[in-house]
């Protein structure tokens, strides 16, 4: 609130402006690229790789562990291979 008049009309906008200038961003940055980092390990290990980003980019730490909870993905079904004719 410091130098900010609070019958401005925009007082608000310099309120969030100075709020907004208080946040660490580098910080913040470096982190979610650790998270997401972690996640996409996590979910290459469970074969969830593109899950784990995600999940991580949008929950953090929390990600890891809705990553980690899901079941293993099922191989999908393969028809057997066909039988093969020997040449004579």
């Amino acid at each position: 609130m410091q130098g900010v008049d609070p019958d401005s009309p925009d007082a608000f906008l310099h309120i969030f402006m100075n709020l907004m200038g208080m946040v660490p961003w580098a910080a913040l940055f470096w982190w979610n690229v650790a998270f997401v980092a972690v996640g996409a390990l996590i979910g290459w290990w469970r074969g969830r790789l593109l899950e784990g980003i995600v999940w991580a980019a949008v929950l953090g730490p929390l990600g890891w562990i809705v990553v980690s909870l899901r079941p293993r993905p099922k191989p999908a079904a393969v028809p057997p291979p066909l039988p093969r004719k020997h040449r004579t």
